[in-house]
């Protein structure tokens, strides 16, 4: 397995500026088993990832109800970092919240702390196509194309972890400009792109190809590199640009 290299003259130039699974109807669901009054009861680590989505979202629509958009919204987009919060019932009366925003509050940095603890991304070292794979696990299975950029300090540790994209990953929907200014912003010397292949063939597409060897020129120029681009799959993984 290739160890990355990223270039030591590298610079940084400074910033100028589903299938929907079937759930209960949450109207129909019995008062002791609706995220908020379980949240209320036993406090946010009782409730599943689906739950505290649900709180913060609050209410879904005329077509879909809460739970079901909490559990679609999850299965499409994958998981996200938020922060860390957990006394509901303390922050409504200490700030003097309503209960219900408190809730909101509480499950949505609940929600964060999680992903946080299961994808610290500014403590991990990256060096290899496999130290990206095993980084991105939970986008692996994801039903739509996502693509992610993943920002290296010189020490290769990652300072900063961004999905830029849904939908399909080619040369005319992919701006560089969504690629390159999260590293200007973190002050990145480096980027590793990753995205996913729903139907398990990780072979690289021309239009892979294409894009790549775009950003490749355009990191070139800005002096930040690109340093892989890699699919991944259930099934395992290519990388684009160190085979």
């Amino acid at each position: 397995m290739k160890k990355y290299h990223i270039d030591s003259k590298s610079s940084i130039i400074a910033s100028s500026d589903l299938m929907k699974p079937y759930v209960l109807k949450f109207r129909d669901m019995p008062n002791d088993k609706k995220p908020r009054e379980k949240l209320l009861r036993e406090g946010p680590s009782v409730l599943s990832l689906s739950e505290l989505l649900a709180v913060m979202i609050n209410i879904g629509t005329s077509k879909e109800d809460v739970m079901s958009m909490a559990n679609r919204v999850l299965k499409q987009y994958g998981e996200k970092s938020i922060a860390s919060e957990r006394d509901a019932k303390r922050l409504s009366r200490e700030l003097e919240l309503p209960l219900g925003k408190a809730t909101q509050i509480v499950a949505s940095v609940e929600f964060g702390r999680r992903l946080f603890e299961k994808n610290p991304s500014g403590q991990k070292t990256i060096r290899t196509a496999q130290d990206v794979y095993e980084f991105t696990k939970n986008m692996h299975g994801l039903p739509r194309e996502h693509l992610r950029g993943i920002y290296l300090n010189n020490h290769y540790k990652v300072i900063h972890d961004e999905m830029i994209s849904i939908g399909t990953v080619d040369a005319h929907m992919v701006h560089p400009r969504e690629v390159f200014k999260p590293a200007i912003d973190f002050g990145a010397v480096a980027i590793i792109l990753v995205h996913n292949h729903p139907s398990g063939n990780t072979t690289p597409s021309s239009a892979d190809i294409e894009i790549t060897e775009q950003l490749r020129t355009v990191g070139t120029v800005l002096g930040i590199e690109l340093v892989d681009h890699i699919i991944v799959s259930e099934k395992g993984f290519t990388s684009i640009i160190n085979p």
